[in-house]
């Protein structure tokens, strides 16, 4: 059985860090590319962040890629993001996601065609 389970959540002040987990189980973690999706309240799927199967090679939204750093310990079927300088707009659920394929925006499909998926984490930011 598939299970992706997210945690590191939680409240944090403006300009305070996060640091998310995700585990895997259930599948070859190792030959997956690994994803972070976001989900703000009223708003569709947001791509963060994905890091290929051996976690060399990393793309960030760039509204992002300087606060949010992902990464990934195939040893233990893990994956992180590692979030700084938060802002209250990043306020949203966390979702880790997997997939075979490499997807990344603006390409469709958007984020919902990935194959695994967690049960989020929530992230609130307040000013």
């Amino acid at each position: 059985q598939v299970q992706l389970v997210e945690s590191g959540g939680g409240s944090v002040q403006a300009g305070g860090s996060l640091r998310l987990s995700c585990v895997a189980s259930g599948f070859t973690f190792s030959r997956y590319w690994m994803y972070w999706v976001r989900q703000a309240p009223g708003k569709g799927l947001e791509w963060v962040s994905v890091t290929n199967s051996a976690g060399g090679t990393s793309y960030s939204q760039d509204s992002m890629k300087a606060r949010f750093t992902i990464s990934r310990d195939n040893a233990k079927n893990t994956m992180y993001l590692q979030m700084n300088s938060l802002k209250p707009e990043d306020t949203a659920i966390y979702y880790c996601a997997a997939d075979l394929r490499f997807v990344w925006a603006p390409a469709l499909p958007g984020p919902s065609s990935l194959k695994y998926w967690g049960q989020g984490t929530q992230v609130t930011v307040s000013s």
